[in-house]
């Protein structure tokens, strides 16, 4: 019998998806992980890091759209936008849709995942990077958000597309990451950030509650369904002091998408308006934590 090459899956314990490898395109160990692209006959070109699959062509819209357009069309003046992490380019290409955006810094700890998504997932960046607009530090997220001269860098959404809390992106949910994050915020700026699979992850939900509310007065969550991502959907971390921009009529969000020229193929705003509703387990979770 026939056995194709498949790519397993890791990162739970007890449970896991398998992909078929239809065509293997690039592998390599980088400075900081494990890193492989290839092909699936379902899903498209793949990558994953360290045995986690990170982002795939067929979904990846979902996700960049929705930890993109939330923010800056809840917050409605969005000149400066901070991107941490995010190598692929996917959140990048979605930020630079908005034409009132002036000013992007990526901060991406692995240069190899930024040259191998431009040279293999081309169609994630889309050219973005070449956008005068945008400026790309190779750096430490942390150390970066911590160390940054905030007199120049005050940024009115800061965006966190992380990996799970494991490797490099473990300290992407930690305490020192969120007040350096905040130290960087406008009065009004909003931080989001990418905050795993409840279902299987309710964890990281309490943790990002106890360490990211202790520098915002508004701490939510809200949604989006990602089948990449398996097991439920998956929430998005939301942190302000700006205790508006979560309860933004759906009119006004509708009048703001159609001002800002954006295409979409997931997100619109009764879907923006929506992704803010919880299933009570995770409300459960969110009340217990801040108890």
């Amino acid at each position: 019998m026939y056995c194709e090459e498949t790519y397993q899956e890791t990162l739970y314990s007890g449970y896991g998806q398998n992909f078929s490898i239809d065509r293997r395109l690039f592998e390599t160990k980088t400075e900081h992980q494990h890193l492989i692209i290839f092909e699936n006959r379902f899903f498209g070109r793949m990558m994953a890091l360290d045995g986690v699959i990170q982002t795939t062509e067929k979904d990846e819209f979902i996700y960049h759209e929705m930890l993109t357009h939330v923010p800056i069309l809840a917050h409605g003046q969005v000149k400066r936008v901070l991107i941490i992490g995010g190598g692929d380019g996917g959140i990048l290409r979605e930020v630079l849709q908005h034409t009132a955006v002036k000013e992007v810094c990526m901060v991406e700890i692995d240069q190899a995942v930024v040259d191998l998504c431009r040279q293999w997932l081309p169609n994630h960046s889309c050219g973005a990077y070449d956008d005068p607009r945008v400026t790309l530090v190779i750096d430490d997220g942390v150390r970066f958000v911590n160390n940054a001269d905030t007199a120049g860098n005050r940024f009115d959404v800061i965006i966190s597309d992380c990996t799970d809390p494991i490797g490099p992106g473990e300290v992407l949910f930690s305490s020192e990451f969120y007040r350096g994050c905040k130290r960087l915020l406008t009065n009004k700026g909003i931080f989001v950030a990418q905050n795993g699979v409840p279902f299987m992850q309710l964890d990281e939900v309490k943790t990002t509650v106890h360490r990211l509310g202790s520098y915002v007065s508004d701490l939510h969550f809200y949604s989006a369904a990602v089948p990449t991502y398996t097991c439920g959907i998956m929430t998005f971390a939301w942190g302000t002091d700006n205790h508006e921009a979560r309860h933004i009529p759906l009119v006004d969000i509708e009048a703001r998408f159609a001002l800002s020229g954006i295409t979409t193929r997931y997100y619109t705003p009764a879907v923006h308006q929506a992704a803010f509703a919880l299933p009570r387990y995770i409300e459960t979770a969110i009340a217990e934590s801040m108890g």
